[in-house]
């Protein structure tokens, strides 16, 4: 996946994600993602016109990958303890 993330970065082909989208594809809720970007845990919208923000599909990706990779190694870690 990180893959198809650094190819469409690189192509520069970037796209827009409104908040519904943004919501189904992190799983997380509405004031979850309030709570994120207020905490500085998620990025940040753009304002796209005076009533609409949207975010660059390419952040949401990256940090759909970070949060993939932090569980991963916090399992892995976590298996090591146990052994």
């Amino acid at each position: 996946m990180a893959d198809i993330i650094n190819e469409a970065i690189e192509r520069n082909q970037q796209r827009l994600l409104r908040r519904p989208d943004v919501l189904n594809r992190c799983g997380i809720s509405n004031s979850t993602l309030h709570r994120l970007i207020n905490a500085g845990d998620f990025p940040p919208p753009i304002q796209i016109s005076p009533r609409a923000v949207a975010w660059v599909e390419a952040q949401i990706d990256t940090w759909i990958q970070q949060r993939i990779e932090a569980n991963h190694k916090g399992t892995h870690n976590s298996q090591q303890e146990v052994k």
